[in-house]
């Protein structure tokens, strides 16, 4: 599991720089989704295939099954993955936004960074933005 986690840390960070120096580009949107995405997806999928005990599903009722259950090294790398494929969706779907309204690069960088390191602090922040620049609070997704 170590190196899982050491690994998908490294792709991680490589694909939040490719989307922050090329944010509007479309190959590489295409690479973060065909390849990045669908990795972790698949790899998420076996190990939860592989580790993921169902009987334990009624741990996620409670904090402290919660924390029962993300006590164990595998549930943790597992969830981490979880966590490194939405966030970067998220950021993903901040550079298509942030293209289609010209945003500009460091405001878009800054939100990526924040998303990047607190999920959804980072997509509030962008959101905040995309509303003063276009002065209109709701937007379809």
């Amino acid at each position: 599991m170590e190196e899982i986690f050491t690994t998908v840390n490294i792709v991680a960070l490589s694909s939040w720089l490719l989307l922050a120096i090329f944010p509007y580009r479309k190959w590489s949107k295409k690479v973060l989704l065909s390849l990045v995405i669908f990795g972790l997806s698949i790899l998420y999928t076996t190990l939860m295939i592989s580790y993921f005990d169902p009987g334990t599903m009624d741990q996620f009722s409670t904090v402290k099954g919660l924390v029962a259950l993300f006590g164990n090294q595998d549930t943790v790398v597992i969830g981490w993955i979880h966590y490194l494929a939405f966030d970067l969706l998220a950021g993903i779907y901040i550079t298509s936004q942030a293209e289609k309204i010209k945003l500009n690069r460091i405001l878009l960088t800054l939100c990526l960074v924040f998303t990047f390191m607190m999920g959804p602090l980072g997509f509030l922040l962008f959101l905040i933005i995309r509303s003063i620049k276009t002065k209109r609070l709701l937007h379809d997704f």
